[in-house]
């Protein structure tokens, strides 16, 4: 479908989710005044997972959440994934304190968010104000979202972590997190730049496809495809926090660029960042990557197996099959389900299980145990398993991580 075809007519893109796209982001005389009001308040330093949905509250790629969730809105989410208005919602979004600070605090007040930057000092970004302060069962909350209490998994180990007090209430932002100016900002776009972007482009229709793994044949098997029923991709890594095993996003970040540069049609495809932190809570993170992204304007959704998971905590199928609880108007962005995908030999080509008849001596699949050792003795990675370019990068980045690294490497997500 060309340009020319996609403008012929008004393009209208899908509504975000609860019909509001938020901006928490003061400015002018607003950010003037609650700048000087932050510096009288009481403070909590946010963590990397606080600062991470600071900004996707913000930016409104959290919509309709205008805060950390309240008591009610809470519980809810954890035992029904839903809001308390009805809306579908999988993963609850709080900011836990220790018992000493939320002593220090009462229902009514107002709470500078603070970030240690870089140089050691404290940065007020945003002001909570405090609508609810409440206990919460961590053990109930990784049972529901994660499906496990094993402190193994690393969203469980993560949350136990935490401040055993939550406080919610929605938020104003000051200024933005550090690392919005700092990384990647030439391809950090809001929801609303890019729901401008794909106007411009005439875009009605837009995949969005979640990575937090380097770009292999598998996965541009999945977007291409994809790319055949709509008029655009939105390939949407997520550099937020992730383990420590991952491969850095800058390092994800380069292989995408030269991948795209080279074999994707640039007119299809935009590059942008997500700025959400990974939970690892697999079929119900799910749910959250696809709400997000219908919040920055895509139409559809790739999920392919084990979405999100980490080990062995979840089914192969389970991202795929919660969607079926809940309806499709509810959800608003249409999931694509895809199979786990491999080059035959035989067929000459990158396959599923669904098209290809051949035996599994036929198949190029690598474990990341033994991509690792590739990469570890300088071997190049089979073109038939990625694109040589992405195997130089990963190649030059693969020796001051390597003995750091996890088996999952790049199983596909």
């Amino acid at each position: 479908m060309t340009t020319a075809n996609l403008t012929a007519h008004p393009v209208k893109l899908i509504q975000p989710h609860g019909g509001v796209l938020v901006n928490r982001a003061l400015s002018g005389n607003a950010r003037e005044e609650a700048i000087e009001q932050a510096k009288s308040l009481k403070t909590v330093t946010l963590s990397e997972l606080n600062l991470a949905d600071l900004e996707m509250i913000a930016n409104g790629g959290f919509s309709p959440l205008t805060g950390f969730l309240e008591h009610a809105d809470y519980e809810s989410v954890v035992h029904h994934m839903r809001l308390c208005n009805g809306l579908p919602w999988s993963v609850p979004v709080t900011l836990a304190v220790d018992q000493d600070i939320a002593n220090s605090i009462i229902v009514g007040d107002h709470v500078a968010l603070n970030e240690r930057r870089a140089d050691g000092q404290l940065h007020p970004l945003a002001i909570l104000e405090v609508r609810d302060k409440f206990s919460y069962d961590q053990e109930i909350e990784a049972f529901n979202v994660y499906r496990t209490t094993d402190t193994a998994h690393p969203g469980v180990s993560r949350l136990y972590r935490q401040g055993s007090i939550l406080l919610g209430g929605p938020v104003s932002l000051i200024d933005w997190p550090e690392r919005t100016h700092t990384e990647f900002p030439d391809i950090r776009y809001t929801p609303e730049q890019t729901r401008q972007i794909f106007l411009d482009r005439g875009w009605r229709r837009i995949v969005g496809f979640q990575t937090r793994n380097p770009i292999h044949r598998a996965h541009e098997y999945i977007q291409k495809t994809a790319l055949e029923i709509v008029d655009g991709l939105l390939l949407h890594p997520l550099v937020g926090e992730t383990k420590g095993d991952d491969i850095p996003a800058d390092v994800r970040v380069e292989s995408y660029r030269a991948i795209l540069s080279a074999y994707y049609p640039a007119s299809r495809v935009l590059l942008g960042v997500f700025p959400s932190a990974m939970r690892y809570a697999g079929p119900r993170e799910a749910i959250f990557h696809a709400i997000a992204r219908k919040n920055y304007g895509c139409s559809h959704f790739i999920v392919g197996r084990d979405h999100a998971g980490v080990g062995q905590y979840y089914g192969t199928y389970d991202a795929q099959y919660i969607f079926d609880e809940f309806t499709t108007e509810e959800i608003g962005i249409m999931p694509l389900f895809f199979e786990h995908t491999f080059f035959c030999r035989a067929c000459g080509t990158v396959v599923s299980s669904k098209t290809c008849p051949h035996m599994e001596r036929e198949h190029v699949v690598l474990s990341g145990t033994q991509v690792r050792a590739m990469l570890a003795r300088g071997e190049d990675l089979p073109v038939e398993f990625t694109r040589p370019e992405v195997s130089a990068i990963l190649m030059a980045a693969e020796k001051p991580r390597q003995p750091q690294r996890e088996p999952d490497l790049l199983a596909a997500r």
